[in-house]
């Protein structure tokens, strides 16, 4: 695991790497990223409807294959979907995209 990589893990995609507490919140509803260059980080998907979630994420990051691409996510068919706040399911990376 690289610097980056280290810096990353217990954080929420999207938040500032120098937010003081870039943790999970109360009440929020969380996807943990699983491999690729997002490896550790939940993403928050709070809001989402259950097919959303299906679909999973393409996600913007300067870690990706091409720097200023996206690193692609998806949710396992049949994979258990919890409900409630915390961490509900998991997305695995997939592949980068431009």
């Amino acid at each position: 695991m690289n610097g980056d990589e280290q810096v990353l893990r217990g954080r929420v995609y999207g938040h500032d790497h120098e937010d003081p507490d870039p943790g999970p919140l109360p009440g929020r509803t969380y996807a943990a990223l699983v491999g690729g260059p997002l490896d550790g980080l939940l993403l928050d998907i709070t809001g989402r409807r259950p097919q959303e979630v299906d679909e999973g994420a393409a996600l913007p990051t300067e870690l990706s294959r091409w720097p200023g691409g996206r690193a692609l996510y998806d949710r396992h068919p049949g994979e258990f979907l919890a409900s409630g706040p915390g961490v509900v399911c998991r997305f695995h990376y997939s592949g980068d995209t431009p």
